[in-house]
């Protein structure tokens, strides 16, 4: 959906890469092409037992610049799943699906369908 900003959200599923059965929906997500990692609430990650991997730096819209843990998951959104590097967002930090996650599961924002649609084909070196 798209809300009175013009910001698009969507149902994102998050699984531990080794038990892709046990997803974790959370609806709501806002996919940022702007953001290039996907930002999950660290509880809903430590539930799925994924760990941290190491830290890095983030530069904010606002200025700021923030340190937080990241890790890599199974995403699944727009009917695709591809595995992804997350980060362990802590309170007050938005959920998001940024540009990393777009693009290993291959979609593209369709604003007129108010979806996630498949990008097409992934280009490819000639032989």
């Amino acid at each position: 959906m798209i809300d009175d900003m013009g910001i698009f959200r969507t149902t994102v599923e998050v699984a531990h890469l080794a038990v892709p059965a046990e997803r974790r929906h959370l609806t709501g997500v806002m996919v940022d092409t702007g953001s290039e990692y996907n930002w999950i609430p660290r509880p809903l990650l430590e539930e799925l037992a994924i760990h941290p991997q190491r830290i890095d730096r983030f530069l904010t819209a606002d200025g700021r610049l923030l340190e937080r843990e990241i890790g890599f998951a199974m995403l699944y959104a727009g009917g695709r799943s591809a595995p992804s590097i997350v980060v362990f967002a802590e309170p007050g930090d938005l959920v998001l699906l940024g540009a990393h996650g777009l693009e290993g599961l291959n979609v593209r924002v369709d604003l007129l369908q108010k979806a996630l649609v498949p990008a097409g084909p992934v280009p490819a070196a000639a032989a």
